[in-house]
């Protein structure tokens, strides 16, 4: 059945469906949440066990490993990361995708029961979770008060701001930075102590048996149930100082007989600063799914509630990823705008008639529609990837349509009436068309199913492209031909003269069809030259981004104090503040370690957010970056790195060795010639974090004569200088919170090594002094060990300033460490290059796909296998057009230029196919010689050839040319697609129709070998 001449006949049908399409579409655009990129679901479990106290070498050996042995064997693990810090071993389990996430956590749960018995007894209950929110805050406030002071402010940010944030829709998480924790200090003076004959381990004991309350179940009592709770507990910090503490033999004492009850805060980890200015910072999540857009402006009209109801409250925006993906929406929605005026002015430029324009332009919105209204049941979102497919469409969806209404213009001329013409030419074009739009799916599909986690981020790239061509086939097929009756004019008859552009253009061809041999060469000439391009080509991940943001990182020795890595902070805002371009500095002073965000704080890094002004006021946040560096290059005792946190803009490099000395000499080596690499900025390594150690020495003969052990002094020593863990902390019970009460001597003598050391300990006959029984030194030892799947490893890191990554890598692997690796260390892909290597592996399978799946849907639309041949010689010759472009705008061969090529495939076998197709047409049914039918194909199909890729470039100009919004990410993709449709349009009017030859020589040939092969009998 014929669809086309079947919907001149039914209107009423086509109109209603292209209604309900339109309706759905806009439905569909309202409910699609605004995102930057697609939400990436890694089964990633993520496991916390504390050990307070404990070392990280000592909790690597007693509690990592035994760990790592259980979840090694669970099924689906692709990857064990594990960071060992003080008294804390962090471990994450990432799974392969489309494992289940909650049968992953249930199996991690389980293999943490089956070792349990294997760790050490005074190991804390592991947390075990999954990540739910989004892995970067989208926004991130400064919050100042004029009334409260810092404690009451932090508690303010902690309670009630942080629970109406919790109630927006879409809000995940919402994060404190800065201020303070309230806490209840009981500072025991070990003079007093000594005279009482008590321990610090007696105190902090006693008082949490005493501090408590408890149930005991129910009681009844004159014939009814009841609770029955013991409570023992005071209100006040000040009633504290009178409580009576139990202790061994009969005794008992007053709390403030031997300490201080001081109602404070507990010890600063933390610290956020606003140009200079103390504050309390905010980080807000979102979950995963969520809008974007949507999220922060629900948080920003919660805050200016907040704001109204606290006259003295102060809200400060620092930085939000919100207005950078908005920037991109209403960019790419530009883009697709203006794409499609040009190409639609490309087809009225050629046609000359506005009706004929008019039903061509009806294509573009009745294809994205329709796209638009199915996203949403497929959990898509209007994020950069799927902006893209759609702008960079809008040139190949009006394709279907212009071939079809040049082709009815034609039979116009040829003084048809409007419906004998349409009929005539939508049903001789119905296989190309149907050829051209089959051939782009299939392109695309190979992307939308990649594996890995380049399925995951292209998946909805991919499906877009195809919904949207599929979309733009049925508008052809069924919405152009009627439209073209009802809006159309007949035209009387007129012969049809070539124009002087035509006739050089049949000349060239006839020359060619006549040196055939000398248009091969020429062809394989320029598909050799082609290669020879891409040395030349710089190798990259992702293209730096203008997101107004630059992250800069300061990372000090281990062991420096908070006040240190402040004053740190302060020095490097100092030399960045007069940076044109930036206009505010917030800086956060104790920062997650490397690995999991999920871990505890570390004071000696801090990370300075620049906020950058307006990017028409300013220069790029490239250049800006690089006058960043060259401000930290001249500040001393820190590490820095900037960056803003995106993909492609820093080099990891995993070493992994069971030698822990071989691997850090190696880890060394290979920084130091790191740093001699030029365009790597800030090269570091974490295997030279050497971190103080006071280190206690028990005498084994003295202890055991006195009757100390080693649990004793490590418990004494434990709580005497951090306090206990605060899981058994005892509360202090108010209204709306409990304030955790915590045990320990006083600040000025924690550091006083002899105050230390005149410590007691509990000991047979009694206490006795810890210098008595142990000697005390202050060594070093690592601050913290990393390992990757069952081995310690070292990371290395460098941030790319001005270098691709392929580049950098290509100038690591040069390296003299590199080239002789000592045997038993291992380089691992780690970061951007694993990712990167995961793409590249998966765009070149796509590629290979799509050949093939092109291959065979044209093998059963023309029922032949050689013209399928024909059609695809053109891919070839898009190559050198695409890589000159990209070498020209001294762009890097990436993951967008990658995407360009993959789309290349399809673009350019269009021209082939509408060629073949007359041809054979003319051949079959009119019984015209093959060099003939070839001229009349090139004749006929030349004018919607130069229409359909004018049309696809017009799309593509205010992609390349980068107009608006950061289009780092759109431009080489535009580019490479501009650059391969150009040669190959051109190259493909001559050299299709020689191949077309040879190879229709070649099936001759074939077939009368086989007829010899098999003679009449």
């Amino acid at each position: 059945m014929n669809f086309a001449t079947w919907s001149i006949r039914n209107p009423t049908p086509v109109i209603l469906l292209f209604v309900l399409l339109s309706v759905a579409g806009v439905v569909g655009w309202v409910r699609l949440p605004i995102q930057n990129l697609p939400d990436i679901e890694l089964p990633t479990v993520n496991v916390t066990l504390a050990q307070p106290g404990a070392a990280p070498a000592q909790l690597e050996t007693a509690v990592a490993r035994p760990v790592e042995d259980a979840l090694a064997n669970l099924v689906g693990l692709r990857h064990l990361r594990s960071q060992m810090r003080n008294g804390a071993v962090h471990i994450s389990a990432e799974f392969e995708i489309g494992t289940s996430l909650s049968g992953a956590l249930d199996e991690v749960k389980a293999a943490l029961d089956r070792t349990r018995t294997m760790l050490p007894d005074d190991l804390l209950p592991p947390a075990v979770s999954a990540d739910v929110v989004g892995s970067s805050p989208i926004l991130t406030y400064a919050v100042e008060s004029a009334t409260l002071d810092e404690a009451h402010l932090s508690w303010f940010v902690d309670d009630v701001l942080g629970k109406a944030l919790r109630t927006v829709p879409g809000v995940g998480q919402v994060e404190r930075l800065g201020g303070v924790q309230r806490e209840v200090r009981v500072e025991l003076d070990p003079v007093r102590l000594a005279a009482l004959d008590v321990t610090a381990t007696d105190v902090s004991r006693a008082l949490a048996s005493v501090q408590m309350e408890s149930s005991a179940g129910g009681v009844r009592l004159g014939g009814g149930e009841q609770s029955l709770r013991t409570l023992a507990t005071v209100a006040t910090a000040d009633a504290l100082r009178a409580v009576a503490l139990p202790l061994a033999r009969g005794r008992w004492l007053r709390l403030d007989q031997v300490a201080d009850v001081v109602d404070g805060h507990r010890e600063r980890d933390q610290a956020a600063l606003l140009d200079g200015a103390q504050v309390v910072g905010i980080h807000v999540y979102r979950t995963r799914g969520s809008d974007e857009a949507a999220t922060a402006a629900a948080v920003g009209r919660a805050l200016d509630a907040m704001q109204r109801q606290h006259p003295g409250l102060v809200l400060s925006p620092v930085s939000s990823r919100v207005d950078y993906t908005l920037e991109q929406y209403r960019g790419s929605m530009q883009m697709l705008l203006e794409g499609a005026v040009l190409a639609v002015l490309v087809v009225w430029w050629f046609l000359r008639d506005w009706r004929a324009t008019a039903v061509a332009a009806m294509a573009l919105p009745l294809s994205i529609l329709p796209t638009f209204a199915l996203m949403p049941w497929l959990g898509f979102s209007l994020n950069t990837l799927t902006l893209l497919a759609l702008a960079v469409v809008a040139g190949i969806l009006v394709d279907d349509a212009i071939v079809e209404i040049e082709n009815i213009e034609s039979h116009r001329r040829r003084g048809k009436s409007i419906a004998q013409a349409t009929a005539d030419a939508v049903s001789e074009i119905a296989l190309a068309v149907m050829a051209t739009t089959l051939t782009l799916v299939v392109v695309f599909l190979p992307t939308a199913m990649m594996p890995g986690i380049a399925g995951l981020l292209f998946a909805q790239f991919g499906w877009t492209t195809v919904i949207a061509v599929l979309a733009s086939l049925l508008v052809a097929r069924l919405l152009t031909p009627l439209l073209a009756v009802h809006w159309l004019r007949p035209l009387p008859a007129r012969p049809h003269v070539h124009g002087w552009l035509m006739r050089r253009y049949l000349a060239t061809v006839q020359w060619a069809l006549a040196h055939r041999r000398i248009t091969l060469a020429a062809a394989v000439a320029f598909l050799l030259g082609s290669f020879g391009l891409l040395p030349l080509l710089p190798t990259g991940f992702m293209p730096a981004a203008d997101q107004g943001y630059v992250d800069v990182g300061v990372e000090l020795p281990p062991g420096v104090a908070l006040v240190d890595s402040v004053a740190a902070a302060e020095r490097v805002r100092r030399a960045l503040g007069d940076v044109p371009g930036v206009a505010q500095v917030f800086a956060r002073v104790g920062e997650p370690g490397d690995g999991d965000g999920a871990s505890s704080l570390e004071v000696r890094r801090a990370l300075l957010t620049l906020t950058l002004g307006p990017r028409d006021q300013r220069a790029g946040q490239q250049a800006i970056e690089a006058q960043v560096r060259e401000r930290l290059a001249t500040l001393p005792g820190a590490r820095f790195s900037v960056g803003g946190g995106n993909l492609g803009t820093a080099m990891t490099l995993i070493l992994a060795s069971d030698d822990a000395r071989l691997l850090r000499n190696t880890a060394q080596t290979l920084e130091q010639q790191m740093r001699g690499i030029p365009g790597l900025a800030n090269v570091g390594s974490s295997a030279s974090l050497e971190q103080p150690e006071l280190t206690v020495r028990p005498d084994p003969h003295r202890a055991a004569e006195l009757g100390v052990t080693t649990a004793s002094i490590a418990e004494t020593i434990r709580i005497a200088l951090g306090g206990d863990a605060d899981a058994v902390l005892p509360r202090l019970n108010l209204d709306t919170r409990q304030v955790l009460i915590r045990v320990q001597v006083a600040p000025a003598l924690r550091a006083d090594l002899a105050a230390i050391g005149r410590l007691r300990v509990p000991g047979r006959e009694g206490p006795v002094p810890l210098h008595s029984i142990a000697t005390l030194d202050m060594e070093s030892g690592p601050s913290q060990i990393d390992r990757f799947d069952r081995q310690r490893v070292v990371t290395l890191s460098a941030g790319l300033a001005g270098i691709p990554l392929g580049d950098a890598e290509a100038a690591v692997a040069a390296l003299p460490i590199s080239q002789a690796m000592p045997a038993g260390v291992n380089p691992i892909e780690a970061g951007d290059s694993e990712l990167a290597g995961e793409l590249a592996g998966g765009f070149l399978l796509a590629i290979g796909a799509g050949l093939l799946c092109m291959f065979c849907v044209l093998v059963l639309l023309f029922k032949d296998a050689f013209q399928p041949l024909t059609i695809l010689s053109a891919v070839p010759l898009s190559l050198g057009g695409a890589l000159l472009a990209l070498l020209a705008t001294g762009s890097a061969l990436d993951v967008p230029a990658m995407i360009g090529l993959v789309m290349l495939m399809g673009i350019v076998t269009k021209n082939s196919i509408l060629l073949v197709d007359h041809s054979a047409q003319a051949m079959r049914q009119q019984g015209m010689g093959r060099d003939a039918a070839l001229l009349d194909a090139c004749s006929h199909r030349a004018r919607p050839i130069l229409m359909t890729s004018l049309a696809m470039v017009a799309g593509m100009l205010p992609i390349a040319a980068g107009l608006g919004a950061d289009a780092s990410f759109r431009q080489p993709l535009a580019i490479t697609v501009i650059g391969g449709l150009a040669t190959s349009t051109v190259l493909s009017l001559v050299v299709v129709p020689v191949l077309f030859t040879c190879i229709d020589d070649l099936r001759v040939r074939l077939r009368a070998g086989q007829r010899n092969m098999h003679p009449a009998r």
